[in-house]
C-alpha cells in the first residue's frame, strides 16, 4: 500500500541455523515477532543448508553466506568488508559467542549504528580454537553498543565488568505444556510401555554435554531397574564414540539415539526425568523446555542456578559424585508426586514465553535505532 513504511530489517549473525540452543531461541523470537514492523535477515558462515533455512525465506526473512569465519585470515575480513559494502544495515545482532567482534566492527565502519553481541555460554570448548577465542573475547564490549547475555554467569564471563542486559531463553510455553494424551502417543511411537521409566536428554554430542557420563549414569540405574530406557535426542561429532560406548557397557538395547528431531515437546512428554551432566552452560534452553514440559530434572552443580524456574523440578549434583549417586537421585525423582501440568505455567509467569522476549527485542530494535539516528 502506499504509504506503509517497510519493517526494519536486522541482521542476525550466527555461524547456521541448525536445531542448536541458540538457533531455536532465535526463532522462537522471530516466530512471534511483528515482521510487519522487525524483520530478520541471516548472515551465515556456513555453506550447507541449515534446518531452518526454508522455514526462515518463508516468513521472509534473507539468507546470505560467507566464507568461514577466522579473524586471522585477511580474506575472512575481505569478505566481510565486501559484503557490508553492499548490503547496509542499521541494526545488526552478532550471535558468535567469543569471535562477535570481528563482524560488529566491520559493521561499525559501513554505518550499522545499533550493535549487538549476545552472550550464550559461560564457557568455551578448550579446543584448537580456544586461544584465539580469547585473544578476540576482550574487543567485544569496544565494537558493540548493547550487551546480551542468557544470563548473569553467562553475561559476566563473556563481558567481564561491561554493563550487560539478560535475555531470557524464550520458547513457546504452550507447545511444551503436559499433555496425557501426547505423552501415551509418543511413548507408543517408541514401543515403550506405561510402566517405565524413561530418562531423557537433548544435546548435540560434544564434550560439554558429557554423554558418556550420561551412559554411566543409565547403566547404573538399569542396575536396579532393567526394563529402563535412555532417549538421547541430537548429533554431533562424538555420537558414534558414544554408540560404540553405550555397546561396550552392555546398555546399547536401551539406549535410543533418535537425532536430530523436530517433535522435542512430545518427547519431552514421554520422559520421566531429565538428566543434564553438563561441564559449563550458558542458560541452556532444553532445561527451560524441560520444566515448561513439568519433567523433574536432575543437572550437574556447573549449570547457572538461574536455570531453576519451576520450583521444586530441578536438582544438582556434584560432577565428582558417582554414577550410582546419580542414578539413586534420578529413581528417587521419578517416584516423588509432580503435577507436570504446572510446569508450563510456571515457566510462562517466569517471563520464559517467546511472545513476551520477542515483544522486548521488538521494542528494543526500534528504539535503539531511533535513539541512534537522532544523535
Amino acid at each position: 500500500m502506499v504509504g506503509e513504511e517497510s519493517p526494519l530489517r536486522v541482521l542476525m549473525i550466527v555461524t547456521s541455523m541448525q536445531r542448536g540452543g541458540m538457533e531455536t531461541f532465535t526463532m522462537n523470537v522471530y516466530r512471534a515477532m511483528d515482521r510487519t514492523k522487525v524483520q530478520f535477515d541471516f548472515l551465515l558462515h556456513r555453506d550447507f543448508k541449515g534446518d531452518y533455512d526454508d522455514e526462515i525465506e518463508r516468513m521472509g526473512g534473507r539468507l546470505y553466506r560467507i566464507r568461514r569465519q577466522n579473524p586471522l585470515d585477511p580474506r575472512y575480513w575481505h569478505a566481510l568488508d565486501s559484503f557490508f559494502a553492499e548490503h547496509h544495515y542499521d541494526v545488526v545482532h552478532a550471535q558468535l559467542d567469543c569471535l562477535s567482534a570481528e563482524p560488529l566492527a566491520v559493521a561499525e565502519r559501513h554505518g550499522a549504528v545499533v550493535r549487538v553481541a549476545h552472550s550464550h555460554n559461560s564457557d568455551q570448548d578448550k579446543d584448537l580454537k580456544y586461544p584465539i577465542k580469547m585473544l578476540c573475547k576482550p574487543f567485544i564490549a569496544r565494537y558493540a553498543t548493547h550487551l546480551f547475555a542468557c544470563g548473569e554467569r553467562a553475561g559476566s564471563w563473556m563481558f567481564g565488568h561491561n554493563d550487560f542486559t539478560v535475555i531470557k531463553n524464550c520458547i513457546d510455553v504452550g507447545s511444551y505444556a503436559f499433555d496425557a494424551d501426547v505423552r501415551e502417543a509418543a511413548r507408543g511411537m517408541l514401543g515403550i510401555g506405561r510402566e517405565t521409566l524413561v530418562v531423557g536428554h537433548v544435546g548435540r554430542f560434544n564434550e560439554v554435554k558429557n554423554h558418556a557420563f550420561i551412559l554411566e549414569v543409565f547403566a547404573a540405574l538399569l542396575s536396579g531397574r532393567p526394563g529402563s530406557r535412555l532417549l538421547l535426542v541430537g548429533d554431533g561429532p562424538l555420537r558414534e564414540e558414544i554408540e560404540c560406548r553405550a555397546s561396550a557397557l552392555g546398555i546399547r538395547r536401551s539406549v535410543d539415539f533418535l537425532g536430530v528431531r523436530p517433535d522435542i515437546p512430545s518427547l519431552m512428554q514421554a520422559m520421566d526425568c531429565f538428566l543434564m551432566p553438563s561441564l559449563y552452560e550458558g542458560l541452556p534452553m532444553v532445561l527451560v523446555e524441560a520444566q515448561a514440559s513439568g519433567l523433574p530434572c536432575l543437572i550437574s552443580d556447573a549449570i547457572p542456578e538461574d536455570c531453576d524456574i519451576a520450583p521444586n523440578l530441578v536438582e544438582r549434583v556434584a560432577l565428582s559424585e558417582s554414577p550410582e549417586s546419580w542414578s539413586s537421585r534420578i529413581e528417587r525423582l521419578a517416584a516423588e508426586p509432580n503435577d507436570r501440568a504446572a510446569g508450563a505455567r510456571d515457566v510462562a509467569e517466569a517471563g520464559f514465553d517467546a511472545k513476551g522476549v520477542a515483544a522486548q527485542l521488538q521494542d528494543f530494535y526500534l528504539s535503539a535505532k531511533a535513539g541512534a539516528s537522532d544523535e
